[in-house]
C-alpha cells in the first residue's frame, strides 16, 4: 500500500491538462476510448476517471479503461446520463461510475459509486513506470483536393493548418465546461463529431449552436454507429444524429451518413467557387 495518497484533479478534457498529471488521480471529462487514454497514459497518471460517452459502437467509449489495466493503471468511467460529457466538475458533482477496471475494483471502486466517492478510492493507486506503446497516426488526410478533408481523432489537434478544411473528428460534440469558445479552436469549413450518446443536459452535441454562430457546418454522428475516439469510423461508419443550422442548410440531416455529408459540404464549396 503507497505511503501517501494521491492528488486529485479535476479536468474538462484529458487535453487540458500537463505535468501536473503525473501521479495523480485525473477526473475528466473526455470519453473513456482508446485515445483519451492513450494521452492519460502518456501523462503518467496514477488512476483516471473518464465519461463512457453512451458507451456506443464496439464499446469504444470504455475501451480505454481496459486498456488502462494493461498499462497497469486503474480506471472507471461514469454514465453519460448522470454527469455531462465535458465537463469534469459536473462528473464529480453527479457523476455515477458505470464501468470499472480489475484494479479499480481491486481498490473498493465499483459501479454505482458515486465519481467523488470513486476517485478518493483511487487515491490509494500506487506508482507505476510502464510507458504506452505508441498508438497509430491519430490525424490522416482522406482528400487533398481542396477543401480539403482531414480525420482528427482529437479534436484538440484541430490547428491554424486545417482553417477553411474538412475536419472530420473522433472527438463527443459537447463543449468543454459549457463555454462556447471551446466549441474549436480554428474556423474550419466544416466539422463532424461524435454525439457520446448525447447524454444528460443533450451534452453530448453542445458544440453545434456554438459553431452554428461562427458559420460552421457542424454535425454529430451516433455513438452506436462509429467508435469514439476514432475519426476513420466517424467518416467511414457514422451515421448524423443531428445536424447544425448551417448544415441543414446544405442539405444535411440526420440520417445521412457522414461520407454523404462531406460530399454536400464539398458539392457546396465547388458551387460557391464557380459564383465567386
Amino acid at each position: 500500500m503507497p505511503s501517501e495518497r494521491r492528488l486529485v484533479l479535476t479536468a474538462d478534457s484529458i487535453t487540458r491538462v500537463g505535468a501536473e498529471a503525473n501521479g495523480a488521480v485525473v477526473v475528466n471529462g473526455s470519453h473513456g476510448g482508446l485515445y483519451a487514454a492513450y494521452l492519460a497514459a502518456k501523462l503518467g497518471v496514477a488512476a483516471a476517471i473518464f465519461n463512457d460517452a453512451g458507451i456506443g459502437r464496439d464499446r469504444a467509449g470504455i475501451a480505454g479503461v481496459d486498456y488502462l489495466a494493461e498499462l497497469g493503471v486503474p480506471a472507471a468511467a461514469v454514465g453519460n446520463m448522470t454527469a455531462r460529457i465535458g465537463d469534469g466538475a459536473d462528473m464529480m458533482a453527479r457523476g455515477i461510475v458505470t464501468y470499472v477496471n480489475l484494479l479499480a475494483a481491486a481498490l473498493g471502486c465499483q459501479e454505482g459509486t458515486s465519481c467523488r466517492d470513486a476517485s478518493h478510492a483511487l487515491a490509494q493507486a500506487a506508482a507505476r513506470e510502464l510507458a504506452p506503446p505508441p498508438l497509430r497516426e491519430s490525424d490522416t488526410l482522406l482528400m487533398a483536393e481542396p477543401p480539403a478533408v482531414w480525420a482528427l481523432d482529437s479534436a484538440a489537434a484541430v490547428g491554424p493548418e486545417h482553417v477553411g478544411m474538412i475536419v472530420i473528428t473522433g472527438s463527443h460534440g459537447g463543449l468543454l465546461g459549457g463555454r462556447p469558445e471551446t466549441a474549436l479552436k480554428y474556423d474550419a469549413l466544416a466539422a463532424l463529431f461524435n454525439d457520446a450518446g448525447i447524454g444528460i443536459d443533450e451534452a453530448g452535441v453542445t458544440r453545434l449552436p456554438a459553431l452554428d454562430a461562427r458559420n460552421i457546418a457542424s454535425a454529430t454522428v451516433a455513438a452506436a454507429s462509429a467508435r469514439i475516439g476514432d475519426a476513420r469510423s466517424t467518416y467511414e461508419d457514422g451515421i448524423l444524429s443531428r445536424v447544425n443550422s448551417c448544415a441543414a442548410a446544405l442539405g444535411a440531416a440526420p440520417g445521412t451518413s457522414a461520407r454523404e455529408f462531406v460530399a454536400i459540404v464539398r458539392r457546396a464549396a465547388a458551387e460557391r467557387e464557380k459564383q465567386a
